[in-house]
Order: structure tokens, then sequence, then C-alpha cells
């Protein structure tokens, strides 16, 4: 069942160039009943904004600036996000900014039960980050879009903004299949996947240039999968372990 969605953007603070592919990936989550957006409309610098809002059906609400060096647009977010909230006809929030203002805001709104979605950019405070049940980061998306584009067009094109994997990545995507695996060391890579998310909220194997976490997990030679039936012989479930392990539990 689809979550009701209410998507808060901050208009100040994002640009309006990823309007389309954010809309998209909101929708991957639940149903997106509420959106709005954000800022001073008198302001020229939102002008990119007012050309996409039709088409996407957000709703623009004016906040004017009353005092230099406050951000009003914020304030006003925050209000209705309570609003919103206390009405109860949505699940689910989807804040997007890359401001740490708004760290409080999802603490609050998961303290009353809701899923909290942050979109922002890379450039995102980490307090915001994990006070968020997922964070994706929009230059993902671009990213994403742009492979797409270079598929139709028959063209390869550089990959920017992707993440190399760590030693510390090793380490944390090791011990989270540590967590959940059984005496044998393997362990489900449905609740490893889940996992992840709730020990790093913008954990992403899109931010390593995978679709997936299956061929993410794939690419690393520290980990090796088997794929088993389920119970009924229909579908395929995918199981992972750490290979050193085969040889600890296989005396």
């Amino acid at each position: 069942m689809d979550l009701n969605l209410a998507v808060l953007i901050d208009g100040d603070n994002i640009p309006a160039g990823y309007v389309k592919e954010m809309m998209e990936e909101i929708a991957k989550y639940g149903n997106p009943t509420i959106k709005r957006i954000y800022g001073d409309w008198t302001n020229p610098r939102l002008g990119k904004w007012k050309n996409v809002l039709l088409e996407n059906a957000i709703t623009p609400v004016q906040q004017y600036g009353y005092t230099q060096g406050k951000n009003a647009t914020d304030s006003a977010m925050i209000i209705d996000a309570m609003d919103i909230l206390y009405y109860g006809k949505v699940s689910g929030f989807c804040l997007v900014s890359s401001d740490s203002d708004f760290t409080r805001l999802a603490t609050r709104l998961r303290e009353a039960g809701m899923q909290v979605f942050g979109i922002g950019e890379r450039k995102t405070p980490n307090p915001f980050i994990v006070a968020c049940d997922r964070f994706i980061y929009l230059e993902i998306l671009q990213s994403q879009s742009e492979d797409t584009a270079s598929v139709k067009n028959n063209s390869k094109t550089e990959k920017s903004g992707i993440d190399k994997i760590t030693p510390k990545d090793l380490r944390f995507i090791a011990t989270t299949i540590d967590d959940v695996a059984d005496d044998d060391g393997w362990a489900f890579l449905g609740d490893v996947g889940s996992l992840l998310q709730k020990k790093q909220p913008n954990f992403d194997s899109r931010n390593y240039g995978f679709q997936k976490l299956t061929p993410l997990i794939n690419s690393i030679p520290h980990f090796e999968i088997e794929r088993r039936e389920d119970s009924k012989g229909r579908n395929k479930l995918i199981y992972v372990r750490i290979k050193e392990k085969k040889h600890k539990n296989s005396k």
C-alpha cells in the first residue's frame, strides 16, 4: 500500500532543474497527495521554478522575507508541516532541502510516527541526513537521468559525482551482513538493505554507480552471492555472505 506523502520543497534552497527527476523518485515511495513549494515569488531568482510548477501540480506558497538575514521560508514550511501532521491525512513527509534548519522538523515528524524522506544536494549537513528515514542526493538523480538520455542517444557520458567504495564502506557493509547473518554467515539481501538504510539514511547503491544493491554487492570481491528459490519455487531469493566466513564455518 502506497504511503500518502506531503512533499514540501524549500524553493530558496533547491535548483528548479531537478524537479522532473525528483518527482519521479518520490513516486517510488508513495503517493504525493500534497505538493507545496515555499519562497518569495517576487524574487527573480525563483523565476525558473515558475515554469515547472503547473506541469508538476506543485502549489507555490508565498513567503516574504520580512527581515534581512532571516529565512522566513523555513518558518513557513515548518508551520505548514506541523499543520499537515495534525490533520492526519498523510503517513509520510518528503522534505526537499539542503538546509540543516529542518533537522528538528524531521526528528519531530518521525517521533509522531511519520516516515520522513529527505532530498537534497550533497552539501546537505549530516545532522539533517541522519534525522530522516532515507536521504537521496539530487546529483544522483540527475546522473541517472543523464545515463538514460545517453542510452537513448547511443552515446556514452562520463559519470560525475560517483563515490568510490572505500575500506570504511566495506567495513560498514560487512558489519551489517554480520548483524543479520545466520550461523553459516548467510544473510538475506533484503534484510541487509533495510538495515543499511536504517544505519545510514543516505546509503544508496546509486551513489556508487549501481542502480540496485545486488550488482553493487556482486562487484565487491569480499562478498559472495547465492540465489535460492522460495518455498513455492516461484521467486529467487538473494543471499550474501562475507567470503572469509565460508572457511571459518566449514571447519
